[in-house]
């Protein structure tokens, strides 16, 4: 990470580097559950409100969620992000927020994948669990009536084949007959070639494509806007948010994150019930 005391070349002086930090825009990307709400979507007036004074400070706030995109909408009309970008599906679907769109927003970038192979391997190991998958034209299909807030919309009930001919953008596996921890295991045990995957607080899993994570996506936009690696933030509690956390120059796990996500960040603040995420906000307003 670049320090203000690191000497520069071409004459560039400590004194400099150090006035253009101060001014520098940071660009902060926000996990949504566990982070800014609790785990029964409640944004306690605290994060809100810190949330907003750093969007009206000028910096780049960014929601990067594996929420679907019509359900990460409503986090970003809360804290009132009109202009700049959003991550969706983990990583699977970037935002660009413009209110002179007709909606807002405008989908610059999604990446798919076939949900076959991984489909087919799952349900051999988990013929029990639930399945539900995002296809590439935002409808949620999903077998035994499966439902979550976090797709955004109603899903469609399909048969099994039906789900296997689709083309996926996020693919979410739920079983209630298993602990995170032996999820973990079969999952492992099956050994997914060709996805990126993450587990849940529950037995839950999310796919996206191959390569694809929240910090994939962070990382393009980084170089869009011009940010320098050490002036991005992140904060998250879940290991969808392990590499999000690697990736920023300053990556900060909620206190009630699994030990792995704690291990993979730079700094831990106060859990979601203690409005940790509001104390990391209120620390890049100088």
């Amino acid at each position: 990470m670049t320090t203000l005391t690191e000497k520069t070349v071409a004459g560039i002086d400590d004194q400099r580097i150090a006035n253009e930090n101060t001014t520098t825009k940071f660009m902060v990307a926000l996990d949504v559950d566990g982070t800014l709400v609790d785990h029964d979507g409640h944004m306690s007036a605290p994060v809100r409100e810190a949330a907003q004074a750093v969007v009206a400070a000028g910096h780049d706030v960014l929601i990067a969620t594996g929420r679907s995109l019509n359900a990460t909408l409503p986090i970003i009309e809360m804290i009132g992000i009109d202009t700049g970008y959003a991550v969706c599906c983990n990583g699977g679907v970037t935002l660009r927020l413009d209110p002179d769109l007709a909606d807002g927003y405008e989908i610059i970038h999604k990446s798919t994948f076939d949900p076959a192979p991984a489909l087919r391997a799952l349900r051999k190991r988990l013929p029990s669990a639930k399945y539900a998958l995002e296809d590439e034209d935002g409808n949620f299909l999903s077998t035994e009536r499966f439902q979550d807030a976090s797709f955004g919309v109603e899903a469609i009930g399909v048969d099994f084949q039906t789900m296997l001919a689709a083309t996926a953008v996020r693919l979410v596996v739920f079983s209630t007959e298993n602990t995170p921890e032996e999820f973990s295991e079969t999952i492992q045990q099956i050994g997914l070639a060709g996805v990126t995957y993450s587990v849940g607080w529950t037995a839950w899993l999310d796919i996206a494509a191959a390569g694809v994570t929240k910090a994939s996506a962070l990382e393009r936009l980084r170089g869009h806007l011009g940010t320098k690696p050490h002036r991005t933030v992140a904060i998250g509690d879940g290991r969808n948010d392990i590499e999000m956390l690697g990736w920023a120059g300053r990556g900060v796990a909620m206190g009630q994150a699994p030990v792995e996500v704690l291990a993979a960040a730079d700094e831990i603040t106060e859990s979601v019930f203690d409005d940790g995420a509001a104390h990391v906000l209120r620390s890049l307003l100088g």
